[in-house]
């Protein structure tokens, strides 16, 4: 008889959940204060290790907290989700071609929102565009 295992979480699922207790918190959060937030199964360890590689790939800060670390993150999930998008299109090389088919496939609302953001970062008189850098305000977009 063939062992049965549970259902694999899709990817990202334990990230997000990690996440989203951050974002719930008033403040840092150790691997154990997680673990009790999410009320899962889940053995510190493997929060422990979620929280490692989102550290690794900046989408939290840790802090020590006796022997170990609390967390917070970086960004909220409006930023959080601008700067994945910024780190896929930085991967190509013909960012002309991704961002034209990234747009054809907004739905008009999208299209319409993402005209009105663009219009708002237009050069000003002083030829200042009302953001920092090339990517905009840390938050990823315009102000």
């Amino acid at each position: 008889m063939p062992e049965t295992h549970p259902a694999r979480r899709p990817p990202g699922e334990l990230e997000a959940s990690v996440l989203a207790a951050l974002w719930s918190a008033g403040g840092p959060l150790t691997p154990a204060d997680i673990q009790r937030d999410l009320g899962r199964a889940l053995a510190r360890t493997t929060v422990a290790t979620i929280l490692a590689r989102l550290h690794d790939k900046g989408a939290v800060a840790r802090t020590r907290s006796g022997r170990g670390y609390a967390y917070t993150p970086t960004q909220d999930s409006p930023g959080l989700a601008a700067r994945r998008m910024r780190t896929e299109l930085d991967k190509e090389d013909d960012r002309g071609t991704v961002l034209a088919r990234f747009v054809s496939q907004l739905s008009s609302d999208d299209e319409q929102l993402l005209r009105a953001l663009l219009d708002d970062a237009e050069p000003g008189p002083d030829g200042q565009d009302g953001r920092d850098g090339p990517a905009g305000p840390a938050g990823g977009g315009p102000r």
